[in-house]
């Protein structure tokens, strides 16, 4: 019986034994590549990666922006006012 992938009594490829004349390429494709080659695609998947982004609407960035600011200021009142009392019981306990 097989499936999509072949069959489990006949598997699709044949294991080949590596030829000893041969050396084996370190690397893969990558390998042959210089350096400016080596630049080239990592461009080339930086540009596919940002293709894959779904970037936010102009209203969903403003909200999210609006949200953070308002975040940090409250988590800059809430350090402030802790700072605060720590300064006041330290100098109450060392005078």
């Amino acid at each position: 019986m097989t499936d999509a992938v072949g069959s489990i009594d006949m598997p699709d490829a044949q294991d080949e034994a590596p030829d000893s004349k041969k050396k084996a390429r370190k690397g893969g494709k990558r390998g042959k590549k210089g350096p400016f080659g080596r630049l080239a695609l990592f461009y080339r998947q930086i540009v596919a990666e940002l293709r894959k982004v779904v970037w936010p609407t102009r209203s969903q960035l403003t909200t999210y922006t609006t949200v953070v600011i308002v975040f940090v200021v409250i988590m800059i009142g809430l350090v402030t006012v802790i700072d605060y009392g720590f300064n006041q019981a330290v100098k109450y306990v060392f005078g």
